[in-house]
């Protein structure tokens, strides 16, 4: 009897074991080992404008800035447009800038603060002035801009639609979302 009680604890003990190195461990114990946070990039990536960034191919298919009714980040990638309905499109720009980066340019050429909309993931928000104003009855989404940082988390960022570009990942999007055509921008 001894020996099935001790043969038992003994396969208890190495299941018990085998199950504490697989389980993850998402938090610090006392007396633990401190995780390592994820390893950065020893060079950090050019910024736009600098003689070493990496300047996008034109795309014949991108939107100006005109057509859009919103200004476009300097060095922004276009990676593509959808259908929003009742004539209303999104338009999304890819950027290697930062979020922080790429919300200050907004808040400088757009004339406001916008709104912080989440915590984590970032996301910034810009409706109202100069955009059309949003009418539920003609519209699915409010016109304006909206920049989203896809590095939170540990994330790599947003991926490139085009296989085999350049960035093959973006950490910030910028989305702009377009009035329907018959939509009146508001009176300054």
């Amino acid at each position: 009897m001894v020996r099935i009680s001790a043969a038992a604890a003994v396969v208890v003990l190495l299941s018990t074991t085998s199950f504490a190195q697989n389980t993850p461990q998402p938090f610090p114990r006392p007396g633990g080992q401190p995780q390592q946070p994820p390893s950065q990039p020893a060079v950090p990536p050019p910024q736009p404008g600098s003689p070493s960034a990496p300047q996008p191919a034109a795309d014949s298919n991108a939107p100006t800035e005109a057509a859009l009714g919103a200004p476009i980040f300097p060095a922004a990638q276009f990676l593509a447009s959808y259908d929003a309905g009742r004539g209303q499109r999104y338009y999304l720009f890819g950027s290697t800038s930062g979020f922080a980066e790429v919300v200050l340019f907004y808040q400088k050429q757009i004339g406001e603060r916008g709104d912080p909309v989440f915590k984590d993931p970032p996301t910034h928000q810009f409706f109202g002035e100069p955009f059309a104003r949003y009418r539920e009855e003609t519209m699915v989404f409010p016109p304006g801009v909206t920049v989203k940082d896809w590095t939170s988390g540990g994330t790599q960022g947003y991926p490139n639609p085009r296989p085999g570009a350049q960035p093959a990942r973006f950490p910030t999007v910028i989305m702009i979302v377009t009035p329907p055509p018959n939509a009146t921008a508001p009176r300054r």
